[in-house]
């Protein structure tokens, strides 16, 4: 199934949660945080402004971004887990 964000919104799959710490104590699924960094997979046309004009989303697919703590809508597709969010709710984009 293929999904096409509207407007400003961006679908990002979340990367996975640590198992270890950096002291190597292993955690159990309870204790894991939700990652605040996933993988543009799609993004919209881009927001609309009051002029009528649409400005282009800064993001593209592919980005590997860092997003707020609760950040978008979790849905599930295919049995994997994504999030729609809105382009303001994506802090940065990580550059290698």
């Amino acid at each position: 199934m293929k999904i096409r964000p509207l407007a400003d919104r961006v679908l990002v799959q979340r990367l996975e949660a640590e198992n270890k710490t950096a002291g190597g104590i292993v955690l159990p699924d309870t204790a894991k945080e939700k990652p605040q960094k996933g993988k543009v997979i799609s993004t919209g046309e881009g927001k609309t402004l009051e002029d009528g004009t649409v400005r282009k989303i800064q993001v593209e697919k592919g980005d590997m971004v860092l997003f707020t703590s609760y950040a978008g809508t979790e849905i599930k597709i295919d049995n994997k887990e994504y999030l729609i969010m809105s382009e303001s709710d994506i802090l940065a984009v990580i550059e290698n």
